[in-house]
């Protein structure tokens, strides 16, 4: 496999989806705007490149898609510079924080001809898609308000 993917923001749910995409020999680069979080990365994975500047990132002829696990209020901004550098796109919820903002990433990557995608964790887990399928047949009734905890 091409190691040609870079996680943009290494923090919270960042170092999850570096190690995933390092156990899937994709990991080409990660990127941290805090030095100090790059440092354990370095460590675990010593022939990743690491920066601080993402721009390194959107520049590299060699990563075709980025992960961008940045704090929400820079989803769509990030997103949108890679789409226009050429990368497909996978963001942590919420792709934006507006509506407006999310539907112009949509338009611009189908564009540009790029993916784009946002991360929903268990969107296609079996016990979701059963619970939609509950639900929309009717079988629970009339559903006002659900609540859940991942245990």
């Amino acid at each position: 496999m091409k190691k040609n993917i870079a996680v943009i923001g290494g923090g919270y749910w960042g170092k999850n989806l570096v190690r995933n995409f390092a156990e899937l020999g994709a990991l080409n680069s990660i990127c941290d705007s805090d030095r100090a979080c790059l440092i354990p990365f370095e460590k675990n994975y010593p022939d990743i490149t690491t920066t601080t500047e993402y721009k390194e990132i959107l520049n590299n002829p060699d990563i075709q898609g980025v992960v961008i696990t940045t704090p929400a209020a820079t989803h769509y901004d990030v997103a949108k510079e890679a789409i226009l550098h050429g990368k497909d796109v996978l963001v942590e919820k919420p792709l934006a924080l507006t509506l407006k903002e999310g539907e112009e990433l949509v338009n611009l990557a189908s564009s540009h001809k790029r993916i784009l995608l946002v991360g929903h964790l268990l969107l296609y887990h079996p016990v979701i898609v059963k619970l939609k399928e509950l639900v929309d047949s009717g079988a629970l009734g009339k559903i006002n308000y659900i609540y859940s905890n991942r245990l």
